[in-house]
């Protein structure tokens, strides 16, 4: 037998549409099976939630092995797994081409498979992965929909936690009154004098790109147009991000093939494609292919999606940047989002800040706890802050004038962890997206 972790982990496509994919029992032997090999290695115990739970579920039963523990009890693991794959990425030894095959967050995935197939999605949880028609509606009543969702609304804020579970203290994302694929109309000027000219990219808004963050796509599309890339920005739907954190895999590989389908015309004309999140870009990437591995159009996808960061820091490598840009002033403090660092391109948001004139970066790589809509409900968000906290230390004691991170959700839950955290020093102000500093930098802002 070979130790693992001496070659490239790989991935095994997703047999949703095996109906052995979903029996109860061929799930609960292979949690068994995966569950003690983790507990006799523990390799993974201060990465999220889920190992802490297993090894308490064990430690604790009559035994002190996994034979003494309630399959009932195991789905308390599960349900704290955000599927940020750093156990997979980063930490397991056993994952393919180990003949031990290990991949716990797809097997999280496959359980949570199990539960929507059974009915045991809530019908709140399935209103809140409609993101695409939430933010639809949102977007109408902006100002009606902020006021009612902030912190600060109590009334309202206790009807939604009564309603959907959400935690009245958890910062929840703002709406925008104008989406994205409006709002970066008309296109800005393209620097025709860019060592870049010539490159062309469909910006792939994303649902929070395109109904909560805006201001991300708008600066990429400027600083991309400062370095002579032609842009233009397409939203056909949701990359499934949501609806594969509750299991509902058809579903999510249903927004595959119609996104996919809808790039292929960009795409057959030379544009690269970007996609806005993190998590996206690895749904485009990553995800889907193993959701539909002949899928043509899906490869085709795969093969040319980009993350942001990733796409600049390859044009500044192959092309060079254009000139103009100033020191961005007090530093900053870099979060390595796990989506980011799941899509195995190293980390290219660091690289990307650091093509700044005098950077001054200082790089946080742990979880930021958050994990999407897991943590905005009740029951999981202090867990989400204690996940949290050690990246929540580290920004604070990094002292920078600046905090950011690719993951949107991540910047507001670090934020929303400084503040708990208190004291008197220097607190950090929030930018969205790194490529908003390169924005500022060319006084494009």
């Amino acid at each position: 037998m070979r130790e693992g972790s001496l070659e490239a982990p790989t991935r095994h496509p997703i047999a949703w549409q095996d109906e052995s994919f979903y029996d109860p029992a061929a799930i609960d032997t292979e949690l068994r099976r995966v569950f003690d090999i983790c507990h006799t290695c523990r390799r993974c115990f201060n990465l999220c939630d889920s190992f802490p739970r297993l090894f308490d579920l064990i430690d604790e039963s009559k035994t002190g092995e996994l034979d003494a523990v309630a399959s009932d009890a195991l789905k308390s693991v599960v349900d704290a797994c955000t599927l940020c794959d750093m156990c997979f990425m980063t930490k397991c030894p056993y994952v393919p081409p180990h003949e031990w095959d290990l991949d716990f967050p797809h097997l999280m995935l496959r359980y949570r498979a199990m539960e929507a197939k059974q009915g045991k999605v809530s019908f709140a949880d399935r209103q809140l992965a409609a993101t695409d028609r939430n933010g639809r509606l949102a977007s109408m009543t902006a100002p009606l929909a902020n006021w009612a969702t902030d912190r600060s609304n109590h009334t309202m804020r206790g009807v939604l936690l009564k309603v959907a579970g959400l935690e009245p203290d958890a910062a929840l994302p703002k709406y925008q009154s104008t989406p994205l694929t409006s709002a970066a109309k008309p296109a800005p000027y393209v620097n025709r004098d860019a060592p870049a000219f010539g490159r062309k990219a469909v910006l792939y808004a994303t649902c929070f790109g395109n109904y909560n963050e805006t201001a991300v796509g708008i600066a990429t599309r400027a600083v991309l147009a400062r370095n002579g890339v032609e842009t233009e920005v397409v939203y056909p739907r949701c990359c499934g991000m949501p609806l594969l954190e509750q299991g509902r895999l058809a579903e999510v590989a249903d927004n595959a093939r119609t996104v996919a389908a809808a790039m292929q015309e960009w795409i057959a004309k030379g544009y690269d494609i970007i996609a806005l999140v993190p998590s996206c870009a690895l749904m485009l990437k990553f995800e889907w292919p193993l959701l539909l591995p002949d899928d043509a159009h899906v490869k085709t996808l795969s093969k040319a999606t980009y993350d942001i960061s990733e796409y600049v820091v390859g044009i500044a490598k192959k092309a060079g940047l254009a000139p103009g840009m100033q020191p961005v002033p007090g530093g900053v403090t870099l979060h390595m989002a796990c989506h980011a660092r799941a899509q195995n391109m190293g980390q290219k948001a660091a690289e990307m800040l650091r093509l700044l004139p005098e950077p001054d970066v200082a790089v946080v790589e742990r979880c930021s706890g958050h994990g999407g809509s897991w943590g905005f409900k009740q029951e999981f968000f202090p867990v989400a802050l204690k996940v949290g906290r050690p990246a929540v230390r580290q920004v604070n004691d990094s002292d920078k004038a600046f905090v950011t991170s690719e993951c949107p959700l991540a910047g507001i839950h670090l934020a929303q962890g400084i503040e708990k955290l208190g004291g008197d020093g220097r607190k950090p102000q929030l930018v969205t997206h790194p490529i908003q500093l390169l924005a500022k930098a060319y006084g494009l802002a």
